[in-house]
């Protein structure tokens, strides 16, 4: 089967599904005016802040930020890839999905590919990664040292199955006499990363003599393993390569197996290894997941969050341990809503999970969980080191310091809190005086732009309003389009090929626009987090605002093309086709009041 789907295909698809009823099936919908609400289905809440628009055909969640149309919603609550989304609603519609052959992008509707691997490609390749796990489970039963390496470990059958462990064994050619060299499966599994290569060409098994990890997906499918050694040899575990079903730092090890009797925990816990995921599930922390070997990532932990309110940090006393939680920290940030928190805990020199709950039991580790330092805490004691206290310039450094986190965070009642926590350490200060200081770099907004709310800029504001109402677009005549085109200035292209698309295609849904930059590198994500930014702002004439800062931009950018031009003047000379442009801009610039 081929990747790719004519992109007018997925925008009658759009069109032709009802996001209340795709929604509305899966999560209980109430009516609230022109829209319907909801407890978010991606995070923990008691208070709906989960909206649907039927008018958009989109959905946003107040609470996590959540957004997008049917397709992504699909993606991420049926854990579908784009494809198998695209299937799906097909299906429902009683349609055909009519692939055509992969083509290179040319600004329409993108596809999923990763990037270049078909539909049924990847359902082959998952598929085979389940065989490959299968058969390493069979081989750790039938082979008494990797069970008496278990057993010694302590860990019960159960245990065993429920992550499925298994066993490589040793030699170079497992893999080959189990998947013939004629057959495709084998060549499939050095994509895999599941066969290296020597310098003359040949392959052999990258696992040998390894107690073997399978790393599962949110949907619980196989697409990784670690492997850890039954001695002292090195390296003490070997990971899968980066490859087409895995990206380490899109995965958490052990989440698939933590959401499997309840999908919204209380809390999770991050440690470091495979092994401490799965002592501690043996001792009955069931709630633990690791980062696979890397610092936790900014989308680890944004998945992590979809599943719980609380994460707790739990690595080793070592250098290495105390960095990866300085970046964890600086990864969660913009995920800090109100009602989330991370907490961090380091255990004692010599100990990580593993050994720690084995020696102490369940109730003496998760008593030692309560000693976690919440963000507040940890983030302080990680700068108060940095500041002399007995200087008023010392104590200025502190402020200075705290402003790029307290910057980053969304949520209002953690920035209280820390803020809090800033006047208690520095003592005398007063709130007045730490908020000149905290606003004391940032530059003031020019008088014309006053409009500009929450942070948005010109272009950025009517890029926004523009895919929340395609139909703004009318509001831009020809000659403002042709100019626009001329502007080289960052945002611009993307607003000329949203007002091409708008004019083109009459009655355009902001669920077609997300739809239309799935994939595009240039615009990936940028539509989805304006139009979340702009869920927050409660701007009563869509129409008003956008022509105010429409205004703004051309103004902006007419100043911007009067510079360009007149500095190629005086320093190339200008075509006669430039002179009368700078001339037009000039009297354009003058009635304007200027």
């Amino acid at each position: 089967m081929a990747g790719y789907v004519p992109p007018a295909f997925i925008a009658d698809l759009i069109a032709q599904t009802d996001i209340i009823d795709i929604i509305g099936r899966r999560v209980p919908l109430k009516k609230a005016g022109g829209s319907f609400k909801a407890c978010c289905p991606f995070h923990h809440e008691k208070t709906p802040s989960f909206t649907v628009s039927p008018k958009n055909q989109t959905y946003y969640c107040f609470g996590c930020h959540a957004s997008g149309n049917v397709i992504s919603f699909l993606m991420d609550y049926e854990k579908l890839e784009f494809l198998e989304a695209i299937e799906e609603l097909a299906q429902e519609q009683g349609l055909t999905v009519p692939y055509e052959k992969p083509r290179h992008s040319t600004g329409n509707f993108q596809q999923h590919s990763a990037q270049t691997t078909s539909y049924g490609d990847r359902k082959s390749l998952y598929a085979l990664m389940e065989q490959v796990a299968k058969l390493y489970q069979q081989t750790l039963h039938q082979t008494p040292v990797a069970r008496h390496y278990v057993s010694k470990r302590g860990l019960s059958t159960d245990v065993v199955e429920k992550f499925g462990l298994g066993f490589a064994p040793d030699g170079f050619d497992f893999l080959r006499r189990n998947f013939s060299q004629n057959n495709p499966a084998y060549a499939q599994l050095a994509t895999l990363g599941m066969l290296s290569e020597s310098e003359r060409g040949k392959r052999y098994d990258r696992f040998r003599n390894r107690l073997m990890f399978p790393i599962r997906d949110r949907r619980g499918r196989v697409v990784a393993f670690g492997g850890r050694v039954l001695d002292d040899s090195t390296p003490k575990y070997l990971n899968s390569p980066e490859m087409v079903l895995y990206h380490k730092g899109n995965e958490l090890y052990g989440l698939f197996e933590a959401t499997q009797q309840q999908a919204h925990r209380s809390r999770l816990l991050i440690v470091e290894g495979y092994m401490d995921v799965v002592a501690l599930a043996q001792f009955g922390v069931d709630y633990a997941v690791a980062s696979l070997g890397t610092a936790t990532t900014p989308e680890q932990l944004k998945l992590a969050f979809r599943t719980t309110d609380q994460i707790i940090c739990c690595y080793d006393a070592d250098r290495a341990g105390r960095d990866a939680a300085w970046r964890a920290l600086e990864n969660v940030l913009p995920f800090l809503e109100d009602g989330r928190e991370i907490k961090f805990i380091f255990l004692p020199d010599g100990e990580d999970p593993d050994s720690f709950v084995r020696r102490y039991g369940k109730a003496a580790f998760e008593e030692k969980l309560q000693e976690a330092q919440s963000f507040s805490q940890y983030l302080f004691d990680q700068l108060k080191p940095q500041v002399d206290f007995s200087t008023a310039e010392g104590e200025t450094k502190l402020v200075q310091l705290i402003k790029p986190y307290l910057e980053k965070i969304p949520g209002e009642l953690l920035r209280e809190l820390l803020l809090e926590n800033l006047e208690r350490t520095l003592g005398w200060w007063d709130r007045n005086k730490l908020n000149a200081l905290l606003k004391k770099d940032k530059p003031k907004p020019a008088a014309t732009e006053t409009i500009v709310q929450l942070g948005f800029t010109p272009i950025r504001l009517v890029i926004a309003l523009l895919a929340e109402d395609p139909s703004l677009a009318r509001f831009v005549d020809e000659s403002s389009f042709q100019f626009l085109q001329q502007i080289q200035q960052p945002g611009v292209d993307l607003f000329v090929e949203m007002l091409r698309l708008a004019r083109e295609r009459t009655g355009l849904k902001t669920a077609q626009f997300i739809e239309y930059w799935r994939m595009d590198n240039r615009y990936s994500g940028v539509l989805e987090k304006l139009l979340a930014k702009l869920h927050l702002e409660k701007i009563a004439d869509f129409s008003a605002v956008f022509n105010d800062n429409l205004s703004i931009l051309l103004k902006q950018s007419v100043e911007m093309k009067i510079k360009e031009l007149i500095g190629k003047s005086r320093q190339y000379g200008l075509s006669a086709e430039e002179d009368k442009l700078l001339q037009t801009l000039l009297r354009k610039q003058h009635e304007n009041g200027r």
